[in-house]
């Protein structure tokens, strides 16, 4: 990636393309809020508030909501973030920046900002959006941090557009290989903005992101990015029943292999739009891995095919997970439900087992069993005919 001009430097910057004249947008200044305050948005916190420090674009105070939760020792969730610096449930022991406030008033929380990130789990982002309708600026933009996708009667409906359509601003999304408590001690990760035309708006999150650390590149396809990072996760639920039966390495590839394509071919599907070099960012192939070698999603369905599928994945969940949202099983559910929609189960064996296993009809052993199936993904490679 080309080196990322700072905003207080002209040669080199991408042109302006907001509403105002230039010499309005170098003086603008940019505040920031959060909406969400789980484990990832606790770390996006802390990337964030690193920067609006030092960045003369950003006012320092980064605001961070924060759904109320009453801790075990009667202390509110909120108070206790904001006395120690950390949040002390779901990412103990990390100084988040003495500039990030939470705050667990949602509209207060939004008031200011003209920039939103959003990370909260998936199914939770459209009650979000219906509060915030009216609430928010006019010259606000979102970015989406979110893996998941809403299924409606007209078709799937992801999570950038749902924001999108819901509050009437632009949204781009951030994926890639990020397990959070990794960043959140600063080992050395990527990640992935897919935007749509904006260069500068796209500049100014990457700025907001990036560290020494963290390196952010940009993208040109939304939809391709967001669904890397939502599909993945219902490959990680398979990786995970074959580390759980003790399967081996190869085994585990393959899955990772196979799910890859499904992956590519869904998106493709989806929406023809989607480049195939997206799968080849931090956002595709090393989401994938990651994800598989050490995710939540891995971690819990391990567990449940160690009990041979005898305990539900809600109760795993909630034993395991600290109260943090496992993503996959529900992102499986709304995949199964477009591909049962258009008939394409038998062209997704891998998406369709990975439902069947988790909601019980099928055991977790079933998870290499798919491969007697023959997909024909000549019928929709690299085409969207079916959409």
């Amino acid at each position: 990636m080309a080196p990322v001009q700072d905003a207080r430097h002209g040669e080199g910057s991408p042109p302006i393309t907001n509403n105002g004249s230039n010499e309005e947008q170098l003086h603008k200044k940019y505040r920031v809020t959060i909406i969400g305050s789980g484990n990832w948005g606790s770390v996006a916190a802390k990337l964030i508030a690193c920067n609006t420090i030092k960045l003369p674009a950003f006012h320092d105070e980064v605001r961070m909501w924060v759904y109320e939760e009453t801790l075990p020792t009667g202390q509110k969730l909120t108070e206790a973030i904001n006395r120690s610096n950390e949040n002390v449930k779901y990412l103990p022991g990390i100084k988040l920046g003495k500039n990030v406030i939470a705050d667990p008033d949602l509209e207060h929380a939004v008031r200011d900002a003209n920039m939103l990130v959003f990370v909260t789990p998936h199914q939770f982002v459209e009650g979000i959006c219906k509060r915030l309708v009216g609430k928010i600026r006019g010259d606000a933009e979102a970015i989406s941090l979110i893996k998941g996708m809403e299924v409606k009667m007209e078709g799937p409906c992801m999570i950038s557009t749902l924001i999108t359509e819901m509050l009437g601003i632009n949204c781009c999304v951030l994926m890639g290989a990020n397990i959070a408590n990794e960043i959140a001690v600063e080992k050395f990760s990527e990640a992935t903005v897919g935007y749509r035309e904006n260069s500068e708006v796209v500049q100014r999150w990457v700025r907001l992101f990036s560290t020494h650390y963290f390196i952010v590149s940009p993208v040109q396809d939304v939809e391709g990015v967001e669904l890397c990072g939502t599909l993945k996760n219902v490959v990680a639920i398979a990786a995970g029943l074959v580390d759980g039966m003790d399967m081996g390495n190869n085994t585990k590839a393959a899955i990772m292999r196979i799910g890859l394509r499904e992956m590519r071919t869904f998106s493709k599907l989806m929406f023809s739009s989607v480049k195939d070099s997206t799968f080849f960012e931090s956002c595709g192939v090393a989401d994938l891995i990651t994800t598989c070698l050490g995710g939540r999603n891995r971690k819990v369905a391990e567990a449940y095919a160690r009990s041979g599928g005898k305990r539900s994945f809600d109760e795993l969940e909630a034993e395991l997970l600290q109260g943090q949202k496992l993503q996959g099983v529900s992102t499986a559910k709304e995949v199964y439900e477009v591909l049962s929609h258009r008939g394409w189960e038998e062209l997704f064996p891998l998406f369709t087992t990975v439902h069947e296993i988790s909601i019980g009809r099928l055991p977790p052993c079933a998870i290499v069993e798919y491969s007697e199936h023959k997909p024909n993904f000549s019928l929709v490679e690299g085409s969207a005919q079916y959409y």
